[in-house]
């Protein structure tokens, strides 16, 4: 092929809706959104460029870019780069790639990454799935995948690269404490396949070695269960204050009343004495991939 065809082929993909659509019930994310869009024309006008010429230049639709500058689609990182290419912005708007992305996530998962980073402890119980926090990349896509009804394929990228996101909570310095018990049958159930669980498994031996980090397995053959009420998160600020969720009569959702606070505290203080030690479970995790 031409370079000349290829140059009109990459146009011709890149011509279509690419980007995101922008949830208008999700006020931080419309802001970071338009913000963005409002730049990128500024930076456009300023170089003498025509909306059909920038289109052409960058390669994308000219219905897009209208639709970029007034903040109604996501833009895409390559785009941002893009621009910053054609438009000389020497660096300035393909900075602007993390918060686009993130304004991408779902306004809920943002929520719970914002929690995430200022919590200086967490604690965790898991019956269903690994925790969101413990997941490789392809676990967690092989978890969306199995989703029903189906997501559509942009959506389970954009859920699993909010859950990716939210891995830099291992980065932190300091680091916060991390506490997860999880039902034995989180870490033998092959989803995506035993390649996908093995490596899986490797990934949760690398994460007990990290000196802010304890998992510990709740053996199935256990008769005497603290969390048969379902899933379970505590989560503790700086400031004193905590924030915790419970399956069951406290429906999940988010709760900061101290007096349900200390149920799901309790519930999880005991769950932790009923689990393996952290020392064991990395021998059950050891021997679990020895069996995969």
């Amino acid at each position: 092929m031409s370079a000349e065809r290829a140059g009109h082929a990459e146009r011709g993909e890149h011509a279509g809706e690419s980007g995101w659509d922008v949830d208008p019930d999700d006020d931080a994310g419309v802001a970071v959104v338009e913000a963005v869009g409002r730049q990128l024309k500024l930076w456009r006008e300023a170089a003498g460029m025509r909306p059909a010429e920038f289109a052409a230049a960058v390669g994308y639709g000219e219905n897009l870019v209208y639709k970029i500058e007034r903040g109604a689609r996501i833009p895409r990182p390559e785009f941002l780069d893009r621009a910053d290419q054609v438009l000389g912005a020497g660096g300035k708007i393909s900075a602007m790639r993390r918060d686009v992305a993130r304004s991408r996530y779902p306004k809920r998962v943002r929520e719970l990454a914002k929690l995430e980073a200022q919590a200086v402890e967490i604690g965790a119980y898991g019956c269903h799935n690994l925790h969101g926090l413990l997941q490789t990349e392809e676990y967690a896509r092989a978890l969306f995948e199995r989703r029903r009804p189906s997501y559509m394929q942009e959506e389970i990228e954009r859920l699993v690269g909010a859950r990716v996101d939210r891995h830099s909570i291992f980065e932190r310095v300091p680091a916060p404490s991390l506490s997860f018990v999880q039902e034995e049958v989180t870490l033998r159930r092959p989803i995506g396949g035993k390649m996908v669980l093995r490596r899986q498994l490797e990934h949760l031996l690398r994460l007990g070695q990290l000196r802010s980090v304890e998992i510990q397995v709740m053996p199935t053959e256990r008769d005497d269960h603290a969390g048969m009420g379902g899933e379970m998160e505590v989560m503790k600020f700086g400031d004193g204050s905590a924030v915790g969720r419970c399956e069951g009569e406290f429906g999940n959702r988010p709760l900061a009343d101290p007096k349900h606070l200390r149920v799901i505290e309790l519930r999880c203080g005991i769950i932790r004495a009923q689990a393996l030690t952290p020392r064991e479970t990395l021998a059950f995790i050891e021997q679990a991939l020895g069996e995969t």
